[in-house]
């Protein structure tokens, strides 16, 4: 062998050996990461599946608290709560252009807190401590058997038991079945 092709040999094996120094330092680096990210998606994957109410699977939607006012109300004794339903832009198209039924997409927020003097004003009622948050998804596929929509009561950022979601459909479709089952008309 040449003294050019040893050090051809030598030089190629140097190389490979920084590749291979290269390769544990970026192993080394990522793996704890990557261990950690199982985990973590894992987690997320769990706590949404126990988020979602029962029967419907509906999920508190993000940003909700953001989106657009549709009516107040307030509800009598004995439950003394102040409302607000907000909903999602496609909820909001639809009410602007008296839409009904509801197209899918639609989704549907009531906020509700227990009703309390205001300190400052004494002929004005506040909102007190939050009780619920309750959720109607519109899918006419997947919630045909309930009218097309998906229902979800949380308290506490958790959904109530399955005995309460199942009094969700029949209380809409006593009283408002006529409009498309959602009790809220649009504030003028």
């Amino acid at each position: 062998m040449t003294s050019t092709e040893t050090e051809k040999k030598r030089s190629s094996f140097r190389t490979a050996i920084v590749l291979v120094a290269i390769l544990i330092v970026v192993l080394l680096t990522c793996v704890p990461y990557l261990v950690t990210i199982a985990p973590a998606e894992e987690a997320a994957a769990e706590r949404a599946t126990t988020d979602a109410s029962p029967i419907f699977g509906v999920t508190i939607p993000p940003g909700y608290k953001q989106w657009q006012l549709i009516a107040p109300a307030e509800e009598a004794a004995p439950l003394d709560e102040l409302r607000a339903v907000v909903g999602n832009q496609t909820a909001i198209d639809a009410y602007q252009a008296g839409k009904l039924p509801f197209p899918d997409g639609t989704i549907l927020v009531k906020r509700a807190w227990k009703r309390k003097q205001s300190p400052d004003f004494a002929s004005a009622t506040v909102p007190g401590a939050a009780t619920t948050v309750q959720v109607m998804v519109k899918d006419s596929k997947k919630y045909a058997a309930t009218g097309g929509w998906g229902f979800g009561r949380f308290i506490n950022g958790r959904p109530v038991d399955e005995a309460q979601h199942r009094t969700c459909f029949a209380c809409h479709d006593a009283r408002v079945k006529n409009r498309d089952y959602v009790f809220t008309r649009l504030a003028p």
